[in-house]
């Protein structure tokens, strides 16, 4: 049985900020979402978070009821972290212990490590790095793992090598809790460190085996907001390779931010500085301009989104054309061949096949039929200060421009509006309805003139 111990406790002073470091977002999700979303890959039995900094902050933040979460009141190094979750891990499973900002460390990485511990020895993730201060060094003799020193308790010798501790192992249950019982803190930090269980393994005769990740970047932590902002960059690269990989055309794989899922179709092409967040789903033949932001949305095949366009909670049908500059707001459903051209604005409205709304216009809380023509400067007054209501406008209407829409209010098809109608009453269907001030001219009239203020 694998159970996952993750290390959260950290308040992150060099993050500069009053939100606990695990809890600061990582392509839109908080660094230790990421490492719990990696825990249920692995098919943990348990994962048991220890949390200490910012209260309880990081558990309601990260509700989930396959989550158990242990306190750790007061900071005094890894082993004493982990001493505070051993009463939830059941003595007959393996452990693997993750830390909450280490963000990119991949399932497949782990898994040798759970291996070894269901083979009976201690699996150890280390890597090789070009400069490793700070960080504790592997010693080995004859090949073999023998123990780690930590970098402010290193000789200059030990100083120089390179193979480094990431502090990520898996081990026997069993094996764990009485190693940790045993830990002393007579260090230069004066902490208890987890990593001196090392040498107690190889005391008691259990093999240490040391695995090395693909990638540095997977056992990278996050101490600062440049060290969030290098792993952001990190992490959309991968993202943009893989996109890449399965055929997206991506103009500047560098200039692309993911922010939660992006699943594409075939022949999607996406221009330069877009952002996806939550849940985007993008059909075949889906092209995206610059600068847009797309929350939550689902696009059908061959829908064209072009520059500057928002597009958030809403369906998109195939072959509509979106902006540039549109806003799509939650709630809104538009079927297919579907257009909404510059400085459109549509919120929890039904728009069907065909319509177009394509300058200027405001529509919201309205249902909209088939082949309807909206002009340049329509508005749906639908909120009278207190309470919202809604506009129907059934197949084939023609509304012209500067018109505006007083809910609840219903156009019957076939209709026309004529330009700069103030509609209160539903509009009969077929007929031409309009609202207008007659037009006067006032002869010899004469624009006022400025006063020149005297000297």
């Amino acid at each position: 049985m694998l159970e996952i111990l993750i290390l959260a406790a950290g308040k992150g002073t060099r993050m500069r900020s009053d939100l606990p470091k695990v809890l600061h977002r990582l392509a839109g999700k908080p660094l230790l979402g990421h490492v719990v979303a990696t825990a249920h890959a692995l098919g943990a039995a348990r994962t048991c978070v220890v949390y200490g900094f910012g209260g309880e902050a990081v558990p309601q933040a990260m509700a989930d009821d396959r989550l158990t979460f242990v306190l750790q009141a007061e900071q005094h190094g890894t082993g004493h972290a982990v001493k505070q979750a051993l009463p939830c891990l059941a003595d007959d499973g393996v452990t693997l212990v993750l830390y909450g900002d280490v963000p990119l460390t991949k399932a497949a990485t782990l898994r040798p490590l759970v291996a070894a511990a269901e083979a009976g020895k201690l699996g150890l993730l280390t890597v090789h790095l070009a400069h490793p201060d700070g960080y504790g060094r592997i010693v080995r003799e004859n090949g073999r793992v023998t123990r780690i020193i930590e970098h402010k308790d290193a000789s200059p010798a030990e100083r120089a090598i390179q193979e480094a501790n990431t502090g990520i192992l898996a081990v026997a249950t069993r094996h764990l809790k009485r190693w940790i019982g045993e830990l002393r803190n007579d260090n230069a930090q004066g902490e208890y460190y987890l990593t001196d269980i090392i040498a107690l393994a190889v005391r008691d005769g259990v093999e240490v085996e040391a695995h090395q990740p693909a990638h540095e970047w997977e056992v990278l932590g996050v101490n600062s907001k440049a060290q969030l902002a290098e792993l952001e960059r990190i992490h959309q690269a991968e993202i943009a390779r893989a996109l890449l990989d399965a055929g997206v055309t991506l103009m500047d794989p560098a200039r692309l931010d993911v922010r939660g899922t992006l699943t594409c179709g075939r022949d999607v092409a996406i221009d330069v500085n877009c952002v996806f967040e939550g849940q985007v789903e993008l059909g075949d033949g889906v092209s995206v301009g610059a600068h847009c932001v797309l929350r939550n949305v689902k696009v059908a095949a061959g829908t064209r989104i072009d520059a500057f366009t928002l597009i958030d909670d809403a369906e998109i049908g195939e072959a509509g054309r979106l902006g540039p500059f549109s806003r799509i707001r939650p709630g809104t459903r538009l079927a297919r061949d579907v257009h909404v051209g510059n400085f459109v604005e549509i919120k929890n409205s039904q728009i069907d096949d065909g319509s177009k709304i394509n300058h200027l216009s405001y529509v919201g809380d309205t249902t909209m039929g088939k082949r309807v023509n909206i002009g340049a400067g329509t508005i749906t007054c639908n909120y009278d200060g207190a309470n919202k209501h809604r506009t129907v406008i059934e197949d084939e209407v023609f509304v012209g421009s500067d018109t505006q829409l007083v809910a609840p209010v219903t156009v019957g098809r076939g209709a026309t509006l004529g330009a700069g109608t103030t509609l209160t009453r539903d509009a009969p269907a077929g007929e031409l309805t309009l609202s207008r001030a007659k037009q006067l001219t006032i002869n010899g009239w004469k624009r006022p003139v400025k006063q020149k203020k005297e000297a």
